[in-house]
């Protein structure tokens, strides 16, 4: 399964597609999924595993993204955080450019500053390409919906939310 994880309870990656893979993402402890493809929808695979997943489809199109698609997102996200034993699977169709975003816009939301993130996922995770267009569209979304982390750009030297993330 291509799953990277990024923190100990948050990993980023490719498309499931399929009942064996689904398995995969089972076995790894994964209880919720942010299907970020607009290719295919998880929800009946992962129905019979008990695994929670939010279809959030969006187009690979190197536009700039609604606020409200982080949102849903986000909130889906640390809604399972909350719960000390989840396990969230962020995924597009490759785990090249969609995934990446979206779990870009959670780590900031979770108090990572932009710079952190983008380290921590693409330093596990070799094939991720943050297109600006997409980090901007993250800040846009951080700024409207989390201003106390909108002026964290750079590493932090403070609290950052792992706590929730790992």
């Amino acid at each position: 399964m291509d799953m990277t994880w990024v923190t100990n309870r948050i990993a980023v990656g490719g498309g499931i597609w399929t009942d064996e893979k689904m398995i995969e993402v089972v076995r790894a402890g994964v209880t919720h999924v942010i299907d970020m493809q607009i290719e295919f929808d998880d929800t009946q695979l992962a129905e019979p595993y008990g695994v929670k997943v939010l279809w959030n489809p969006t187009d690979d199109d190197f536009q700039l993204k609604p606020p409200e698609l982080f949102r849903r997102g986000v909130d889906f996200a640390l809604e399972a955080l909350d719960d000390a034993e989840s396990r969230v699977f962020i995924h597009c169709a490759a785990g090249v450019h969609r995934a990446p975003m979206m779990t870009l816009a959670v780590l900031r939301a979770l108090g990572f500053s932009r710079d952190d993130a983008i380290e921590m996922i693409q330093s596990r995770r070799n094939v991720v390409d943050f297109a600006d267009v997409y980090v901007e569209s993250v800040e846009d979304y951080i700024r409207r919906y989390h201003p106390g982390e909108a002026s964290r750009i750079a590493p932090s030297e403070g609290g950052n939310g792992a706590g929730r993330a790992e």
